[in-house]
């Protein structure tokens, strides 16, 4: 699942941590549940009627949302949407390896689009492992 609003991804940088290495920075936090308004539809963080704290969500545990962030300053559409394919494939041949309940976004740094995949894929792999041990406790309770 992805991260689609400018809004979610702005909650990820201000409430959550950061893990870098030389070719990624991850950011990451601990899924939440959105309230919802009288019509059925969720609240996001920032609109009226959002609350301050959330409660964490009932099924937090059953997967993670991720954002790809790759600046104009790697190169051309051709070479950031190649950057994106190529973590989309590390997410989802690795899917088993990722914890769960997260919500995380993947900045790759300028080395990325020349590296050669398999040690990209064991580095961001790597990276994304470590998530589970940065919070107290393990992984986020449901």
């Amino acid at each position: 699942m992805r991260l689609l609003k400018r809004v979610e991804y702005e909650a990820v940088y201000g409430a959550g941590q950061r893990r870098s290495s030389p070719q990624f920075s991850v950011f990451f936090r601990a899924q939440i549940a959105l309230p919802k308004e009288a019509s059925g539809r969720e609240l996001t963080p920032g609109h009226e009627g959002f609350p301050a704290a959330a409660a964490p969500p009932e099924n937090a545990g059953s997967i993670s949302r991720f954002g790809i962030s790759v600046k104009k300053a790697l190169g051309g559409a051709v070479v950031r949407n190649r950057i994106k394919r190529r973590i989309r494939e590390i997410l989802r041949r690795n899917r088993t390896e990722i914890p769960t309940g997260w919500d995380i976004v993947i900045h790759p740094k300028s080395s990325v689009a020349k590296a050669p995949f398999t040690p990209l894929e064991a580095e961001l792999v790597r990276l994304l492992r470590g998530i589970r041990s940065s919070i107290p406790g393990g992984v986020p309770k449901a």
